[in-house]
């Protein structure tokens, strides 16, 4: 007989968490205060892990998914909570990994950034698999806790214009020589043109050029052949498509970029925390202001428009070229970028930029240890804005600003970057 359990809360992936004989027991497809039975389908020495097999007593914030892949596809978590549970929820994660990991408390919690909820996802890589016994090829997301391609024929968070074309692809694919040589295609949607860059272990025949020539007419999409690293990403068909690219209105920006180069997924959701970074950092003129990590420009260019010299500093030669475009493209000249590592950030290189009143720091989830940790005991930046994709590496740094480097913890929230993941994306400030 499978196990009845009480669901006590959720845990930063989204799972219910319960106890068995004591036993924490994570369970997939749960929810905090539901009765579930569920079946354990991994055991460790600590914890156990099971998936709900009928909900016995629902939550109010239970929702009905409306993907008809959610569940077999891995590419949501969450879509049976109801979405301002959802956001609730990685408020709490955020709010619980600066309590325990940084032993700190914002002094304001911030009203959540909220976007559509469906639909949102402007960038995705897509994996490509022939398997003839389901039809030939799959394209799509993996499915859960698995190597496997789920069976799907359009997704509910890709832009209306990319789910449609799952089946197209998996029609055309099918079709061309090289169909088991095809591993991922990534697509990149911008506001005048859709890429897909196909990912080539072997190249495409001459046939398979008008295969595909035809297939980006027809669509109106531009493709992008990549032999081997993303460096050799080149466009295919059509050569004359409109630029990639995305914009800021409230700072009048365009910003191009290559397909393969980082942009954040959700466009609603980066123009406003954007929006709130530059509210939070207050850039005026006359101010110096740093931006580390700062790749294309997202937060760079905005605070130049303020009139502050801001300069930027990230670890990718090929993004500081394109921030570099980007200023120039938007005529900001107190905009200047350099190259470095900055996860070798020392105290030495961090007092050789000069004076700095600000700085905004956008790491990867590794977060910036190094960063925090050079910057001097006392002057410098009196004010510094943290956006963070990981809550627990910001927690982390959080501790060193405040507990070391005597900082104040005047704010913090989450943006809803991702619906239906337990991907929390937040932003912070510190003042001294």
């Amino acid at each position: 007989m499978s196990p009845v359990v009480d669901i006590l809360s959720l845990d930063h992936e989204g799972h219910g968490v319960a106890r068995i004989d004591g036993k924490v027991t994570f369970v997939d497809g749960a929810l905090a205060g539901e009765r579930a039975e569920i079946a354990v389908y991994r055991k460790h020495a600590k914890y156990n892990s099971a998936n709900a097999v009928g909900i016995l007593k629902a939550s109010a914030q239970r929702a009905d998914p409306q993907c008809r892949y959610f569940g077999r596809c891995g590419g949501c978590s969450m879509q049976h909570l109801e979405a301002g549970a959802q956001v609730a929820a990685k408020q709490r994660v955020l709010e619980e990994n600066l309590a325990r990991i940084g032993k700190v408390t914002p002094e304001l919690i911030l009203r959540a950034l909220h976007g559509p909820a469906w639909h949102y996802r402007h960038r995705a890589r897509l994996s490509v698999r022939r398997v003839d016994k389901k039809g030939g090829i799959l394209v799509g997301f993996h499915e859960k806790r698995s190597s496997f391609i789920a069976d799907m024929d359009g997704c509910e968070v890709l832009t209306p214009d990319v789910s449609a074309l799952i089946r197209p692809l998996r029609d055309l694919i099918l079709g061309l020589s090289n169909s088991d040589r095809i591993p991922q295609i990534e697509i990149a949607a911008g506001e005048r043109i859709t890429v897909l860059v196909f990912r080539l272990l072997e190249p495409w025949t001459d046939e398979d050029a008008v295969r595909i020539r035809t297939f980006a007419e027809r669509h109106g999409i531009q493709i992008w052949e990549q032999r081997k690293g993303p460096e050799t990403a080149r466009p295919f068909w059509p050569l004359d498509a409109p630029e990639l690219g995305y914009s800021l209105p409230e700072f009048d920006l365009v910003m191009p970029f290559r397909p393969t180069e980082f942009t954040q997924v959700n466009t609603a959701i980066n123009r406003a925390l954007v929006s709130r970074a530059l509210r939070l950092l207050a850039p005026r003129p006359g101010e110096r202001i740093v931006d580390l990590f700062c790749g294309l420009g997202n937060f760079t260019l905005p605070i130049a428009r303020s009139g502050a010299a801001v300069h930027g500093i990230e670890g990718s030669g090929e993004l500081v070229a394109r921030a570099r475009e980007n200023a120039l493209r938007n005529r900001l000249p107190n905009a200047t970028f350099a190259v470095d590592n900055l996860f070798e950030m020392t105290p030495e290189k961090f007092a050789a930029l000069g004076p700095i009143d600000k700085l905004l720091i956008d790491p990867p989830r590794s977060g910036a240890i190094e960063v925090v940790k050079a910057l001097p005991d006392t002057g410098g930046p009196h004010r510094l804005v943290y956006v963070s994709c990981d809550p627990a590496t910001l927690a982390r740094d959080a501790e060193v600003l405040v507990h070391v480097k005597g900082y104040r913890l005047k704010a913090a929230g989450v943006a809803n970057m991702f619906p239906h993941t337990a991907h929390v994306e937040s932003i912070a400030l510190f003042e001294r």
